[in-house]
């Protein structure tokens, strides 16, 4: 079989690939961060139960006993069932049932599901938001900066909470009150993420008013950079580090709101039968939002001091 130039170049490539990835995982394993990592076994147990429930949140179809949320598989006989280890128990609904007959685990990880991706989808928002406020704030300066700066100083006179009731109040009053699950899900992620933005926006301006004095940003000026790619491919690498403690903690804060079904949702339902006797419609949610919400905060606070400079 005779090899082509094609094919010897497309197999150097491929080497070339393999041997860089290799290179960046052994850099990646010699590092300050993944030292940091392996010597709290508090934090690799945040990390393990948050991918466990991260994993099972996105398979959820494949993992709960039934989809809570198909009326053709509810039937109010099953409701107001017990756990599994009760004497009523069935191996059906091992988190026993609410009043309609609807699985608690199923739920559970239907609504963790929702709760995650409204969790992400927010943050993501506000923090793309406030990153580009701040780097072109702490990077032009001036007027720019004083506007941005104002804005957000406004903006944090009042609670996130009145900011997403306002825009809550204002969707409702623009559509109506027959909405859609869909337009509240995204009501909820543009909430988020508007309530959120003043942090990124502030902890980036800052620390890209020190990084634009130095000197890799004074080299890329003299080659002739835009300055969109200043602040997009040079600046914002050496400033994502405090952002990415923040998400962590605001995704713990984004994922409580009740959606459609959430973990808030069945909280809030659970809730009022709590003094029936039927506890677990409301225990077994909320102990596992504590969990997660416990678990990402860890891993926030693992990170804080893992890119602290001053405790390596």
């Amino acid at each position: 079989m005779q090899i082509t130039p094609e094919d010897a170049r497309s197999a150097t490539l491929s080497a070339r690939e393999v041997q860089r990835s290799r290179s960046v995982m052994a850099s990646f394993l010699d590092s300050d961060i993944w030292y940091s990592f392996t010597r709290s076994w508090i934090t690799m147990l945040a990390a393990l139960i948050t991918l466990v429930l991260i994993v099972s949140a996105i398979f959820a179809h494949q993992i709960a006993p039934n989809d809570p949320f198909n009326l053709e598989s509810l039937s109010l006989l099953d409701g107001s069932k017990p756990p599994l280890w009760s004497a009523d128990g069935e191996w059906r609904f091992p988190l026993g049932t609410d009043q309609q007959g609807r699985c608690v685990l199923s739920s559970i990880l239907f609504g963790m599901r929702i709760s995650l991706i409204v969790g992400f989808l927010g943050v993501l928002l506000a923090a793309s938001i406030g990153i580009t406020l701040g780097l072109v704030a702490g990077y032009l300066g001036g007027t720019v900066d004083s506007v941005i700066m104002r804005i957000a100083d406004v903006q944090l006179t009042f609670p996130a909470i009145l900011i997403a009731l306002l825009i809550d109040g204002t969707m409702r009053a623009l559509v109506g009150t027959a909405r859609s699950e869909v337009l509240v899900f995204w009501v909820l992620v543009v909430s988020i993420g508007l309530s959120f933005w003043v942090q990124y926006a502030r902890t980036v301006r800052g620390s890209t008013m020190v990084e634009r004095n130095k000197e890799y940003v004074q080299a890329a000026r003299l080659i002739g950079l835009g300055k969109i790619t200043i602040l997009f491919r040079h600046v914002l690498p050496n400033v994502v580090g405090p952002v990415l403690v923040i998400a962590t903690i605001n995704m713990a804060l984004a994922i409580m709101p009740p959606t459609e079904p959430s973990l808030g949702t069945l909280i809030r339902l659970g809730n009022e039968f709590l003094f029936s006797g039927e506890w677990w419609v409301v225990i077994f949610p909320g102990l596992t939002l504590a969990i997660l919400v416990l678990a990402i905060n860890l891993l926030g606070d693992w990170l804080r001091d893992a890119l602290n400079p001053k405790l390596r």
